[in-house]
Order: structure tokens, then C-alpha cells, then sequence
């Protein structure tokens, strides 16, 4: 009977263990989530970080964040060395890149066991993520392009404000009528329209769309931008930034650190909501209007910042369930107190803590009209190196060294070429 006992007590003794074994290896959990921003938005994603520890008791995260090229760099590293961050931040148009090198964990087991995870979202935000064999993604956040002008501005030429009714000939009208040399010294110092000429997400893409033309194909093999009515829309730009020069060139623009509006040297400009937080500290009044349509079609652009899980985590389930609480409604609503980004969740989009934000007196509601018409950023293989040769090549064109047709017939045989090398 004693040996029983004895034996039964050890038994326990273990059993008592191997349990604590199973809660300490819980609390000793960790997992790194890693993004680019800024401090502002460390301190609400430790908030998030905060609320989802105490929901989930077993599990530490460990927040990252660099500059956006700081990112990316130390990324890199990180993945090559075997030792990526379990989460992190992934800009949909290099997404498909990222996915492709067999460095992201397939997320689909994990919704096959919960489907409700992917309840709930804004379908547009999930089209980027989402692949034959299932998501290595979901959305965090997603933008729409907008117009914001300066009333100040406006008012001082006595130019009406922009209107949702308002198309590009409007806009084109109006920041000739903007653009002055205001201390009569012969240079223009003051631009109707300031735009980033580079990359296609803030203006390009929208007016290539508007004109009836498209960016690339479906598939990702051609490049269409320099094809039919899309020379029409660069034409049209074209006109602004070389003949009107209602658009200051690239050299312009860096001298006012590329945000000529911010500066109070540009009438307006096309941006997302994520400048909205350093914008309620500019020292004059501004607001915001839907995206002016084209002559064929009313266009914007759509894109997001998604979280990925790398393949190699030590801990893909917890990894999981951080994903899950960031894209909560919980989760959703603190980071849209930031207000940087727009919540991917319709509940929390549309409710007060989105559309009555305080820190700035513009109406939000209209980065949400804008999906009606919001056509999503394109995302392919090879992003990075066919936008560089484009904007690359666009450079002179701006700044009178070459012309558009010419720019164009240059970039179609070298574009092609990186997405030929990336299928």
C-alpha cells in the first residue's frame, strides 16, 4: 500500500512537472513583429502589444520598427541569415517578390481551421494577399488616394475649393490659375499641383486609368502604361509639368524635401490618409477632396500594408494569433486612434473612432467613398526593379531633357525585360 502511494505520489510529482514545464514554456513565448514607421507609431503598436499580452498570458511580442529603407535593408539580413522576425510588415506591391522566394509561411491552414478569420474585411484589402494555394498575407491597413488642398491658398486667389464633381481638366484649370511667381524675381515659387512624379501610386496611375488606359497586364508580362490612352494621360501631365509648369520638376520638389504642400508651396496635392497625423500641424488651414476623374473613367488607387509570418518562426502559432488580434476589431480600432491608415475592418471604418477623429477636421469619410472607385495598386513579380527602370526613365522628361514619346518608346522593351526575367 506504502509502494502505491509512493509510486502515486511520484506519478503526481511528474505529472506536476511536466505541467509546469508546459506553462513555463508558455511564458517564455517570444515573438518579434518588425515594420517600418515612425516613433508615434511604435508607441500605439506597444498599446496593441500591451492589450494582446494580457489577452494571451503565454506570449511576449517584441516590437521592431525602423525607416522605411532601414527596413527593408535589416530585413533582408535577417531573412538571408536565417533569422527573420516571426511578423512582419509587407507593402502589397512587393509582396508577390516575398512570397515567390518560399520565405513566407501559408496562413491557409490556419484559416481553414477558423474561416472567420477572414470575416469582416474590406474584400479590395485580401485581393493583393491572395494566392493559388491560399493567403501568406492579410491586410493590416489600406489606403485610397486623395486630393488635399490648402484653403488658405485658394482663398487668397479667389479660386473656388475642389469638389468631389471635380475632373482633371478642373484640376488642370485650377493649378495654372495657383501657380505664381509671388515675389516678381522671375522664378516661380508658388505651384497650383504638387505630386510625386516617381512612382504611380499618387498620381500617374489614377490619370492612366482615367484616360481609358491601363499599367501592366493581368498576367504580368507586359507593360501597357506606354500603350493607346495612356499616352493621353502622360500627354496630359506632360503639359502641367513642362508647359504650364503648374507641377514643380523633381529638382523643385527636393528642395522643399519632397513635400511641396506641406511646405506651404503647392495649392495641392494627391496623398493618402497616412499624413493626415503631420499634416494637423501645418500652419494653415487644408481639407480633402475625392481624386478628380478622368475623360473615360473616375480612378484612384487602393493599396495596403499586410502582415506576414516568416516560414522559419520558432513559433508560427503564437505568430498567428498576434495576426488575428492586430486585425480584430480590437486591434483595428487602436491602431486607427494613430491615424495614420485607414482599419480594413468595415465595422471600425465606419464607426466613430474612424470617421470622428479629432486631430484633424477634414472629412475622413472620403478616403472611404474613394473605394467605389479605387482600382488596387499593381502587384507583380519584379515590382521594385521595373517601377525603378520607369521612374528612372521619366526623370529627364521632367525636367525638359528628353520627351514623353521618346521616354515612353525607352521604357516599354526595358520594362518587359524585368518582368520577362521575373516569371
Amino acid at each position: 500500500m506504502l509502494k502505491k502511494s509512493v509510486k502515486g505520489l511520484l506519478v503526481g510529482l511528474m505529472m506536476l512537472a511536466l505541467i509546469g514545464g508546459v506553462v513555463s514554456a508558455q511564458e517564455s513565448t517570444e515573438i518579434t513583429y518588425m515594420m517600418w514607421g515612425s516613433p508615434e507609431e511604435l508607441a500605439v503598436w506597444q498599446t496593441i502589444v500591451d492589450e494582446f499580452e494580457a489577452a494571451n498570458p503565454g506570449i511576449t511580442v517584441n516590437v521592431d520598427v525602423s525607416d522605411w529603407t532601414s527596413y527593408w535593408d535589416k530585413l533582408k539580413t535577417l531573412v538571408a541569415g536565417g533569422t527573420p522576425p516571426d511578423v512582419f510588415a509587407m507593402d502589397a506591391p512587393l509582396y508577390p517578390d516575398w512570397q515567390t522566394r518560399g520565405v513566407l509561411l501559408n496562413l491557409q491552414p490556419y484559416i481553414d481551421a477558423n474561416p472567420a478569420a477572414l470575416e469582416g474585411f474590406y474584400p479590395v484589402t485580401l485581393e493583393a494577399y491572395k494566392r493559388d494555394d491560399g493567403y501568406y498575407g492579410l491586410p493590416r491597413d489600406f489606403q485610397t488616394i486623395v486630393l488635399f488642398y490648402n484653403k488658405d491658398m485658394f482663398d487668397a486667389a479667389g479660386v473656388a475649393y475642389p469638389t468631389d464633381d471635380w475632373t482633371m481638366d478642373d484640376l488642370k484649370a485650377a493649378a495654372l490659375s495657383l501657380t505664381a511667381d509671388t515675389d516678381s524675381d522671375g522664378v516661380i515659387d508658388q505651384w497650383g499641383f504638387a505630386t510625386d512624379l516617381y512612382d504611380m501610386e499618387l498620381f500617374w496611375s489614377e490619370a492612366i486609368w482615367g484616360f481609358g488606359g491601363e499599367i501592366i497586364n493581368p498576367e504580368g508580362t507586359e507593360t501597357l502604361l506606354t500603350e493607346g490612352a495612356a499616352r493621353d494621360a502622360w500627354s496630359f501631365i506632360t503639359d502641367m509639368v513642362v508647359t504650364d509648369k503648374s507641377i514643380p520638376d523633381p529638382d523643385q520638389a527636393a528642395q522643399y524635401g519632397n513635400d511641396v504642400f506641406a511646405a506651404g508651396k503647392a495649392a495641392m496635392t494627391t496623398i493618402g490618409h497616412w499624413v493626415v497625423p503631420q499634416y494637423a500641424t501645418l500652419p494653415f488651414a487644408w481639407d480633402v477632396s475625392a481624386m478628380p476623374a478622368g475623360p473615360v473613367a473616375h480612378a484612384t488607387s487602393v493599396n495596403s500594408a499586410g502582415f506576414v509570418i516568416a516560414k522559419d518562426s520558432k513559433n508560427p502559432d503564437a505568430a498567428w494569433s498576434f495576426v488575428q488580434f492586430a486585425t480584430s476589431e480590437a486591434g483595428q480600432t487602436r491602431l486607427t486612434e494613430l491615424g495614420f491608415a485607414i482599419p480594413v475592418l468595415p465595422s471600425v471604418a465606419e464607426s466613430a473612432t474612424y470617421l470622428e477623429q479629432t486631430s484633424a477636421p477634414i472629412n475622413h469619410k472620403v478616403f472611404l467613398d474613394a473605394l467605389a472607385y479605387a482600382k488596387p495598386k499593381p502587384t507583380f513579380r519584379g515590382y521594385e526593379e521595373w517601377a525603378t527602370v520607369v521612374g528612372d526613365t521619366l526623370i529627364p522628361v521632367w525636367i525638359g531633357d528628353s520627351t514623353i514619346d521618346e521616354a515612353l518608346d525607352e521604357i516599354k522593351p526595358a520594362a518587359d525585360e524585368v518582368l520577362a526575367n521575373n516569371q
